[in-house]
C-alpha cells in the first residue's frame, strides 16, 4: 500500500524511510482520516516529513502523484480488494437493509444509481452557478469578485499547490528570515557589558537567605562574541547577485555585533573599502586589517569568483589598478593569519567546475567554498565554528 507514492517522495527528493511508511500505515489503519485527500495531506506530511525546509519537496510530490484527485475514493478503491468493501459495507448494515438491497437488484446496482444521482446532482449544480454568474456579474459590492454570490462557495484552491514554504527547501537562495536562522549555527556566547539582565536563579536563592525579603539580583547579558571579518565582492558579474549580497549583509549585521565588512573586486589585492562611492579615494590596506584584527576573527569572503585567471595568479592582473602582488598571494597571507576562512559563492554550485578561476579560488581556500543556499551557508557556519 502507498508504495508508488513512497517511491515518487524519494523521486522528488524527500528523504522519507520505511519507518516513516509504516508510521503513516498505521494512522490509515487507526482511520485517522477517510475518504478526504484535505485531511490525508495533513496527515501523510506530519508522518513523512520531518523537516520543514521539505515541504516544498513534499507538496510538489504530492500534487504529483495524486493529480486530478479530489478525494481519496479513487485511492481506495486502487488499494482496498472489492471484497474486503463489500464485506465491510454489509457489516454495517441490517437485514432488513440487506433484504431491501436485494430487491432492488443488488450492491452493484444501487451504486450505479448513486452514482447516477450524483452526476445528476453536480450537472444542475453546474448550470445553476452558470446561471448566477451571469446574472451577478454587475453585482460585485454584494456578490463579491467574480459574481459569485454570499450563498456559493468558490473552490478553495488545494493546500499542496500553494506550496506556502518553497523558500524553505534547501537549494533555493535565501530569504533574510533563512540567512539569520542559518547564521546563528555561528555562536558563540559569553556574559560581557553592565549588569542589566534579571538573574532569576540568584534572585530566588537571594530572597529565601534574606527570610522572604525581595533581593533582586542581575548579571550581565549574553552576547554572541564570535567576531567576524565580511569581504563583499562588488560590481561586473556580481550585480546579478546585489539582492541576496544585501539580505546576507543586512542579517549578518543583525547577527554578530563584532563584524567588520568590506568591499572588494573581482579577487582580494593590497587595498579594500568600506565606501563604494568613494572606493576610488578612500582606500584602506588588506595589510593593516590583516595586522589590525586579530587571530581568533572568522573570515568571509563572498563573490562568485568569476574572472580571468591571470586576476588571481599574476601581478598586475586586476582589471582596475595596477597590484604589485598578484591576489593569490593575498589570500595566502589570510590563510597563515586566521584559522577559519571560508569562501559564499551565489552562484550554482554544479557550474563551478566549468569555471577555471572558481576553482582557484576553492583551492586557495582550502576547498571550503559554499554556495549562498540555506545548506551551504549552514555548512559554512558549521566549517567555522569547528
Amino acid at each position: 500500500m502507498l508504495i508508488n507514492f513512497f517511491f515518487t517522495l524519494r523521486k522528488y527528493k524527500v528523504p522519507v524511510t520505511i519507518r516513516e511508511l509504516l508510521d503513516l500505515l498505521s494512522g490509515l489503519k487507526h482511520q485517522l482520516v477517510y475518504a478526504n485527500l484535505d485531511e490525508f495531506y495533513l496527515l501523510s506530511r506530519t508522518a513523512l516529513v520531518k523537516d520543514e525546509k521539505n515541504y516544498d519537496k513534499f507538496d510538489r510530490a504530492f500534487s504529483a502523484y495524486f493529480k486530478g484527485l479530489e478525494d481519496l475514493h479513487g485511492l481506495l478503491e486502487s488499494l482496498i480488494p472489492d471484497e474486503w468493501l463489500r464485506h465491510e459495507f454489509e457489516k454495517s448494515l441490517s437485514p432488513e437493509d440487506l433484504k431491501e438491497i436485494e430487491g432492488l437488484g443488488g450492491l452493484e446496482k444501487l451504486i450505479e444509481a448513486f452514482k447516477k444521482a450524483k452526476e445528476e446532482a453536480e450537472a444542475k449544480a453546474g448550470e445553476e452557478g452558470k446561471d448566477g454568474d451571469e446574472g451577478n456579474a454587475d453585482q460585485q459590492g454584494q456578490s463579491g469578485p467574480g459574481g459569485v454570490g454570499r450563498g456559493k462557495k468558490k473552490k478553495a484552491k488545494k493546500v499542496w499547490d500553494e506550496r506556502q514554504y518553497k523558500n524553505l527547501d534547501d537549494s533555493v537562495e535565501l530569504g533574510t528570515r533563512n540567512i539569520k536562522m542559518a547564521l546563528r549555527r555561528l555562536r558563540k556566547f559569553a556574559r560581557t557589558g553592565s549588569e542589566e539582565e534579571l538573574d532569576i536563579d540568584h534572585t530566588i536563592r537571594s530572597t529565601a537567605h534574606n527570610g522572604g525579603m525581595l533581593d533582586i539580583k542581575m548579571r550581565p547579558e549574553r552576547r554572541n562574541t564570535v567576531k567576524v571579518l565580511l569581504f563583499l565582492d562588488i560590481g561586473g558579474s556580481m550585480d546579478s547577485h546585489v539582492k541576496v549580497c544585501e539580505e546576507l549583509f543586512s542579517a549578518s549585521r543583525t547577527e554578530f555585533k563584532h563584524m567588520e565588512s568590506f568591499y572588494f573586486h573581482n579577487f582580494i589585492y593590497e587595498s579594500v573599502w568600506k565606501d563604494n562611492r568613494r572606493r576610488m579615494s578612500e582606500r584602506l590596506s588588506t595589510l593593516d586589517i590583516l595586522n589590525k584584527y586579530s587571530q581568533d576573527y572568522k573570515v568571509v569572503f563572498v563573490g562568485d569568483a568569476t574572472m580571468a585567471p591571470y586576476e588571481i595568479t599574476h601581478a598586475g592582473g586586476s582589471v582596475e589598478h595596477w597590484n604589485e602582488e598578484p591576489g593569490a598571494a593575498w589570500m595566502e597571507k589570510f590563510g597563515e593569519i586566521y584559522d577559519k576562512v571560508i569562501w559564499l559563492n551565489p552562484t550554482p554550485q554544479e557550474t563551478w567546475e566549468y569555471s577555471s578561476s572558481v576553482m582557484m579560488t576553492q583551492d586557495l581556500v582550502g576547498g571550503n567554498m559554499y554556495p549562498l543556499t540555506i545548506k551551504g551557508l549552514e555548512e559554512g557556519m558549521s566549517q567555522l565554528s569547528k
